[in-house]
C-alpha cells in the first residue's frame, strides 16, 4: 500500500505548472525527494526480509499488514456519502486528493490555485484520520505579485459518533488542521494556524445535508490578522446514483483585523460523479462547482473550483 501511494503521490504533483526558471528547480526538487520516499518504501520490505524479525518488528509488520482491513471497517460503520466539492465530510476516508481553482477578483484580475491545500489521507486506527496536505501552487497573473508555494498543512480526525445507511445515517467528528509558514513570496500565513472544526451531517432519503463549522486561529499577531469563523453548508441530492448535484453555502464571519466586523457569503452549486471502480479497491470521484459571492464585502468575486479524488 505505502509504495501505491508514494507513486500516486508523485503522479499527482506532476500536474504543478512550472512558468520560470525558479518554479522549475523548486519543482523539481520536491519530485526528486517524492521519488527517493517511493524508492525508500519499495526498498524497505526487501531489507527487513534479510534478518529475522524481532518481536516489534513483527507487530509492526502485523499492523501495516491489516491497515486496509482496518480502514474498511471503520468506512462500513458510517455513511457512504460523496464529499462535497468545496465543504469538508464528517466521515473517514483514504484518498488521494487534488483540487484546481480559478478566482476571479474584484479588480479584473485572476488567481489560479494548483493542489488547493490537498494531498494524501488515510485510516490509521479506529475512529482516527490523518491527512498530510502539500503546499499548492499559486498563479497571480499580476506584475507585482510573485507566483509560488503556498502552506504545507497537517489535519488529523476523530470520529465521535457514526452510522451507515441502515444505522441512521449520520456523523459527528471533530477536526484539528494546523498550517505552516511554507509559502514563498507571501503566497501563505506569516504564522502557524490552527483550526479546530465540527462536522456533521444527515442523510434523509434521497437528500444528504453535510455542513462544518470551525475558526482560524493565527498563532501569533492576532491583532493585526485576526480570526475567522467559518461556517460550511451543503446539501445534495443523491437519487441520481453516482451522479449527486450539491448546493453549499460557504460563509466567513471576521473578527479582529482589517476586517473585523465583516462577513462574506457565496453560494455554491456543483456536481460530484462517483465512485467509479479502477482497479480493486482504487476509485475515481471528480467534481466541480462555482463560488458566487452574495455578500457586498467579499475577498473574490467569483471561483471554479475542480476536484479529484482517488479513493482507496
Amino acid at each position: 500500500m505505502a509504495a501505491s501511494t508514494a507513486k500516486l503521490t508523485a503522479a499527482m504533483i506532476l500536474v504543478l505548472p512550472t512558468h520560470d526558471r525558479g518554479s522549475r528547480h523548486m519543482y523539481s526538487m520536491r519530485l526528486i525527494g517524492v521519488l527517493l520516499v517511493a524508492c525508500l518504501v519499495s526498498v524497505s520490505p526487501t531489507c527487513a526480509q534479510s534478518s529475522a524479525p524481532s518481536a516489534t518488528d513483527q507487530g509492526i509488520s502485523a499492523f501495516l499488514a491489516h491497515w486496509d482491513e482496518r480502514a474498511l471497517r471503520e468506512q462500513l460503520n458510517q455513511p457512504n456519502w460523496l464529499t462535497p466539492v468545496v465543504t469538508s465530510t464528517a466521515r473517514l476516508k483514504q484518498e488521494i486528493r487534488y483540487d484546481m481553482s480559478w478566482q476571479w477578483n474584484g479588480d479584473g484580475t485572476t488567481t489560479e490555485n494548483y493542489g488547493g491545500s490537498k494531498g494524501f489521507t488515510t485510516i490509521p486506527i479506529h475512529r482516527i484520520e490523518i491527512s498530510v496536505n502539500l503546499p499548492p501552487y499559486i498563479v497571480h497573473h499580476e506584475p507585482n505579485l510573485h507566483d509560488g508555494f503556498g502552506d504545507f498543512s497537517f489535519m488529523t480526525k476523530f470520529r465521535i459518533l457514526a452510522g451507515n445507511h441502515e444505522n441512521g445515517d449520520y456523523a459527528l467528528t471533530a477536526f484539528l488542521s494546523v498550517s505552516f509558514p511554507t509559502g514563498s513570496y507571501r503566497n501563505g500565513s506569516p504564522h502557524p494556524v490552527i483550526t479546530p472544526t465540527l462536522a456533521g451531517g444527515k442523510g434523509l432519503g434521497d437528500f444528504v445535508y453535510q455542513g462544518t463549522f470551525g475558526s482560524d486561529l493565527s498563532s501569533a499577531q492576532t491583532a493585526v490578522l485576526g480570526r475567522r469563523l467559518i461556517l460550511n453548508n451543503a446539501f445534495q441530492y443523491r437519487g441520481w446514483g453516482k451522479i449527486w448535484p450539491e448546493m453549499e453555502v460557504n460563509s466567513s464571519f471576521y473578527s479582529g483585523g482589517r476586517n473585523d466586523g465583516k462577513k462574506q457569503v457565496y453560494l455554491t452549486p456543483g456536481i460530484s460523479a462517483g465512485r467509479f471502480l479502477i482497479y480493486r479497491n482504487l476509485q475515481l470521484t471528480m467534481g466541480g462547482g462555482m463560488q458566487i459571492a452574495v455578500t457586498h464585502f467579499h475577498s473574490f468575486a467569483h471561483q471554479a473550483v475542480f476536484t479529484v479524488r482517488l479513493p482507496f
